[in-house]
């Protein structure tokens, strides 16, 4: 174990599985105090004891947090700040692909609502802590897959029109909205030391969307087993996650995409500041927050 991170309190959403399972044994290898969130306890003691075992850091933490309900979210964040003083990263990972349409427990399309407005919502509930924790972090998980749409189609967030194909016109629009937060957020952090970045993690071989069951599950075992040799480990997936969080070098570096530890392009539609606004305000009314600050 390194101690690269010593100190540092750190926490990866969704980390009982998949990249966020790698994701936390990475941190707890450098050193760091890592919280996880998982929406089953069993599942989530188990991860801990994986991690712990892997990383051979015993200072990591299980918090039960469903990212499809508010207010579990709100608990969560509630909980966390009653036994912690400080957050220096927030890896923000958990998410989904789900192939047909379903709801949240507060009525958003779940796609939208698990990986946009968790991350939203979750963010803007710790960057008190965060700020005062600065210089802080905040990283979190886009995909390639925000390249697909032309931008964000406001006219229908909760795809209830345009669902697409195994959910992945709903997908590419939550990723973009991924992105766009993440970009908004930056400069609205601007001299606060936190910065915030997002990344495009790989194409990994883990249990991702084969939680469906039906058709949907076997079209993606059938997509990991023939493109098995150009995918990624979880502990490939999770390296870039890792390296935004930890990297000396991106220390005040906010406000990029990457992939594959490097820099890259995001799309033309991620860069649309008007777009990036108008969903910041809307994603305040849908979570609650706009009336909470006025």
């Amino acid at each position: 174990m390194s101690d690269h991170m010593e100190g540092k309190t750190v926490i990866v959403t969704g980390g009982n599985n998949g990249i966020g399972l790698h994701t936390a044994v990475g941190l707890a290898k450098l050193g760091a105090n890592v919280v996880i969130t998982a929406r089953n306890q069993a599942k989530g003691e188990a991860a801990l004891v994986e991690i712990k075992k892997s990383s051979g850091n015993d200072n990591v933490g299980l918090l039960l947090a469903d990212f499809a309900s508010l207010a579990s979210i709100r608990g969560f964040v509630e909980e966390f700040k009653m036994n912690h003083d400080r957050l220096d990263v927030l890896v923000n990972n958990a998410g989904g692909i789900n192939t047909s349409r379903s709801e949240t427990l507060d009525g958003f399309e779940t796609t939208f609502g698990v990986n946009h407005l968790g991350y939203f919502l979750v963010t803007n509930l710790l960057l008190d802590t965060l700020k005062a924790s600065a210089p802080a972090r905040i990283v979190s998980v886009s995909s390639r897959a925000h390249l697909r749409p032309k931008g964000m189609n406001f006219d229908d967030l909760n795809a209830e029109q345009n669902y697409g194909g195994l959910g992945m016109a709903a997908y590419g629009e939550s990723k973009l909205a991924n992105v766009l937060f993440s970009y908004e957020l930056a400069r609205r952090l601007e001299g606060t030391g936190v910065t915030s970045n997002c990344l495009h993690p790989g194409v990994v071989r883990s249990g991702f969307a084969q939680n469906n069951g039906g058709v949907a599950s076997v079209v993606v075992k059938g997509f990991y087993m023939l493109f098995r040799p150009f995918t990624k480990s979880g502990a490939q997936g999770a390296a870039t996650s890792i390296y935004l969080a930890s990297a000396p070098e991106v220390e005040g570096v906010t406000g990029k995409y990457y992939a594959d530890s490097k820099e890259e392009p995001s799309s033309r539609a991620s860069h649309d500041e008007e777009a990036a606004k108008r969903l910041w305000e809307i994603s305040e009314q849908m979570t609650g927050l706009a009336t909470a600050s006025a």
